[in-house]
């Protein structure tokens, strides 16, 4: 939630103070990580879900709109989708329906498996997301409140947490050019 000033003092702060205050010193920078990197999530949310606002789109509705305007057809398998936004099937599914339902993406049968389905963008929803993204573009992603050094450096350090996470694997590198 968006405040209309800054607190007095840093709420993680003295969450920290009172942690080691109570014996629990060996857990009191993983804590501050922790809740530092969640509420950062909400702030940029917060961003990102203003920006979306004008054009009715969650989060989800966009990466789902967005993913299938990246791909070369236009269109994806739903068990694609699931893999690379990286969410359950039920959410992804949930998201595709309101998506249907509002003429932005059509299910299509799948052209070699008959129990699958594929998602495709129409063109209301190729316009939609290109507007959307410019936004978002604009208002977000252009300037997300760190300075470029900053911000190279903590994407770096959250993709070496996801990473040793399990999220993903390094790509195997690529073999010298003949």
């Amino acid at each position: 939630m968006a405040r209309n000033s800054p607190l007095p003092i840093d709420p993680l702060a003295e969450a920290k103070r009172q942690w080691i205050a109570h014996g629990w010193t060996d857990a009191a920078d993983g804590m501050t990580v922790v809740i530092s990197v969640m509420r950062a999530q909400q702030l940029l949310l917060a961003r990102v879900d203003a920006a979306l606002k004008p054009f009715g789109l969650s989060f989800a509705r966009f990466e789902l709109l967005r993913l299938l305007a990246f791909s070369r057809a236009g269109r994806l398998p739903l068990s694609s989708v699931v893999a690379r936004l990286q969410v359950h099937a039920t959410s992804v599914t949930s998201t595709a329906d309101r998506l249907v339902r509002d003429g932005l993406i059509v299910r299509e049968p799948h052209p070699h498996d008959g129990r699958a389905a594929m998602l495709a963008l129409t063109d209301a929803g190729r316009e939609l997301v290109e507007r959307a993204t410019e936004a978002l573009n604009a208002e977000v992603f252009a300037d997300p409140g760190l300075s470029p050094s900053d911000a190279a450096d903590l994407a770096g350090i959250v993709a070496r947490l996801r990473r040793d996470a399990g999220d993903f694997t390094d790509p195997r590198p690529l073999p010298d050019p003949l």
